[in-house]
């Protein structure tokens, strides 16, 4: 009976409820505060590649006269299409909402602040987030460098990590795939620079899909490039699978809880 396929798949739900209740406990959440899990606010975000599509949704407030782009409530500019005299960045300068900006290796320090004053002229907090991805071997050569320049010209931005695009690479099977602990690394030395910069990180953005897919390898349950092939379902964007994604999100709550501690720490010291 121990054996039966029932009893394993007991054993795996509620290995998964014990997973879920230790994630929860990283990140605050206990019987004291149970009321944040009553209401949900759903938010929508994509990247604006397709102006024709985006032009389509927008629509103008009656009572502001703002421009909205009603596709989403967050959209970004891609790193490819960041050029601050093209179409892309023009459009996105003339909506209200919260935007984004990818930020490659390749972007400058110059580039990156004449984005900025493009984007978001009046400095308005929350209208910019700088979504960072550099690839895990590039962040602490170019990280630090842009939250120090926008840092020394007084600009209000959300610093963001995107970890899976600058990690894409060709398994020798041939799959588009991305290395689980690249991923990871990336994320860890995001924090790394935020805390020695001394600015919030103030967001991740991964692609993520809560089936059993085998379009990422590594993680703990560890997708071997031989396993692509057999549940590779996407067909653009290498995914974490259910169990990478919460290995991500367990060390992204660890690091949120040991970051805090040590902010108070500092602060306790300097009092």
């Amino acid at each position: 009976m121990e054996n039966s396929p029932a009893a394993e798949r007991f054993g795996e739900i509620a290995t998964r409820i014990t997973e879920t209740l230790d994630f929860m406990k990283a990140c605050g959440i206990n019987s004291e505060n149970t009321r944040q899990l009553t209401a949900t606010n759903f938010f929508t975000s994509h990247e604006a590649l397709l102006l024709g599509y985006e032009e389509a949704f927008a629509r103008v407030d009656s009572t502001s006269g703002e421009t909205y782009a009603t596709s989403g409530h967050f959209i970004w500019i891609g790193d490819r299409t960041r050029q601050v005299d093209h179409a892309h960045v023009e459009f996105m300068r003339g909506i209200k909402n919260p935007i984004g900006l990818k930020c490659g290796p390749s972007i400058s320090d110059d580039d990156l602040m004449r984005l900025i004053d493009t984007l978001n002229p009046e400095d308005e907090a929350g209208r910019l987030t700088l979504i960072c991805r550099f690839g895990a071997e590039d962040v602490e050569t170019h990280l630090p460098r842009l939250v120090r320049k926008v840092q020394e010209e007084g600009r209000k931005v959300v610093w963001s990590c995107d970890p899976m695009h600058g990690n894409t690479i060709k398994a020798s099977t041939g799959y588009k795939t991305r290395p689980f602990d690249r991923v990871l690394s990336e994320v860890e030395s995001f924090f790394d620079v935020c805390q020695a910069e001394r600015v919030h990180a103030g967001g991740v953005h991964v692609e993520m899909t809560g089936q059993n897919v085998t379009e990422c390898i590594g993680g703990a349950k560890t997708v071997k490039e031989a396993d692509l092939s057999a549940r590779y379902h996407t067909h653009c964007d290498p995914r974490l699978n259910a169990d990478q994604a919460l290995e991500l999100a367990f060390l992204i709550a660890e690091r949120m809880k040991k970051d805090r501690h040590g902010n108070r720490v500092s602060e306790a010291k300097s009092a």
